[in-house]
């Protein structure tokens, strides 16, 4: 017993630690900030709304069908251990299910490539031709002001080449994490701080694999930068599981 009071205790030490150094870097307003930049630049929508309908419609029947059939019985599970805050932590819970089958099947078989033309568009808009040219062919005849209009065909996919069975291991993941959420408040903090180290780590993999870095050096810098990543997981993570808002802030997020 007291060898597990003590692991508990350092890691409730390391992520005290992680969350400040997160807040100190500032990261956690970026998500915030890709949801003003995509707002104000129109001509990276057209992905968004060319994807809009089935996902919307997957994000809403996913959504309402997992509080109708579990939010009962888990608010009455989480009551045994979370007290008073059992319909907030069963919320949560059900939220992030949701969130999490809908980016499953979303990410699988609708919205790979216009997240990837809507990451490549962006760069374009900043100025970053060269490095959106290590991945992909570009039309010089592109109108002027739209980006995706001069977006050709993907020669580089490297580190997004695992293809649906990428996403599923994502997945799977992901539910490793939710028995965390029966643990009172604290369980939900590290619930929070884990998905915010996935989510963070994924985020970039588009960036790092134009840069062509290897996965040591991508590894490296995800370590060296762990505590921004994540944070900026954490409050893009949070905003994910926004009911039926969680797909269209999967192409804010990375910006």
């Amino acid at each position: 017993m007291d060898r597990i009071k003590s692991l508990a205790l350092d890691e409730i030490k390391t992520i005290r630690t992680l969350v400040q150094d997160g807040l100190r870097s500032g990261a956690y307003t970026y998500p915030f900030q890709g949801i003003f930049y995509f707002l104000t630049h129109r001509s990276l929508w057209r992905p968004f709304l060319s994807t809009l309908a089935p996902t919307l419609s997957l994000s809403i029947i996913i959504t309402t069908s997992m509080f109708f059939f579990t939010y009962i019985p888990q608010t009455a599970l989480l009551a045994f251990t979370s007290g008073p805050f059992a319909p907030f932590s069963a919320a949560l819970l059900v939220l992030t299910e949701s969130s999490t089958l809908t980016n499953f099947l979303a990410r699988s078989f609708i919205l790979r490539d216009s997240l990837l033309d809507t990451f490549d568009a962006t760069l374009l808009s900043r100025g970053q031709t060269a490095l959106v040219a290590r991945g992909r062919e570009l039309d010089s005849s592109g109108g002027v002001g739209d980006p995706i209009a001069r977006l050709g065909r993907v020669v580089r996919r490297r580190f997004t080449g695992g293809g649906v069975g990428s996403v599923v291991t994502m997945w799977l993941r992901s539910l490793l994490y939710l028995p965390l959420n029966f643990v009172p408040v604290v369980g939900s903090l590290m619930y929070l701080v884990g998905q915010g180290k996935r989510v963070g780590n994924m985020a970039h993999v588009r960036y790092f694999e134009l840069k062509g870095w290897t996965s040591e050096e991508k590894e490296r810098w995800l370590k060296e930068n762990r505590a921004a990543y994540t944070s900026f997981g954490a409050a893009a993570f949070v905003l994910e599981i926004v009911p039926f808002a969680s797909l269209a802030l999967a192409y804010t997020n990375p910006l």
